[in-house]
């Protein structure tokens, strides 16, 4: 069955401000009987996938590539083609389907953004948020996080597209090192130097911005 025959649509208008944009990006694993009716091509069982999957989807997008519809734009590509890909899918396999997915939408992202640069967003949109008390920030404290925030995004922005990516993908997203080489082609070996390299870049920015 091809996607164009499908029947299931898309999420559309979940940028950013929508539900999935800082929330959590730890997915629960799929039924199996839903998951090999996906293989077959379900459009049923692949919306259950589509609704299971699309806050982690538009969270690395919006996070690699920023606001704007590109993101919508390519997590309805990414979608499709793990449609058309998913009677090749392995559940037996050493890759969880959340990380095949990821694997998608990564390669789609890192793709845009050789064509173009694009304005990023912040890595870490929940530092502006209360605490885990519940707790409202005092109005001088709120500053203090926005700020953080600003810091935080201002030094993403200065990363390499290869090592914003490697720190996205373990840092908000959890993938081991293993995961994110199968990701991203890449050697292990090579998942670590980036990790590391992102990560000094990272503290170095954060400890200029404390001092100023």
């Amino acid at each position: 069955m091809m996607a164009a025959s499908m029947s299931v649509s898309f999420p559309r208008g979940r940028g950013p401000s929508g539900p999935s944009a800082g929330s959590g990006t730890s997915v629960p694993p799929l039924d199996a009987a839903v998951l090999e009716r996906c293989r077959q091509q379900d459009p049923m069982a692949f919306r259950v996938f589509v609704v299971r999957h699309e806050r982690m989807v538009f969270a690395l997008l919006s996070r690699m590539l920023g606001h704007g519809p590109e993101v919508e734009d390519l997590a309805q590509e990414t979608f499709v083609r793990a449609f058309r890909a998913f009677p090749s899918f392995d559940p037996n396999g050493p890759a969880k389907v959340s990380t095949w997915l990821l694997t998608i939408s990564v390669r789609l992202a890192l793709d845009s953004r050789k064509r173009r640069r694009l304005t990023v967003v912040e890595l870490d949109e929940e530092v502006a948020t209360p605490g885990a008390t519940g707790s409202i920030p005092t109005p001088e404290g709120a500053l203090e996080q926005r700020q953080l925030g600003d810091a935080i995004a201002a030094a993403a922005a200065t990363l390499p597209d290869d090592q914003r990516a490697v720190l996205i993908l373990s840092e908000l997203h959890g993938l081991s090192h293993v995961e994110i080489a199968g990701v991203l082609e890449i050697p292990e070996n090579t998942v670590k130097t980036r990790l590391f390299r992102a990560r000094e870049k990272m503290r170095a920015a954060l400890c200029a911005w404390r001092l100023s």
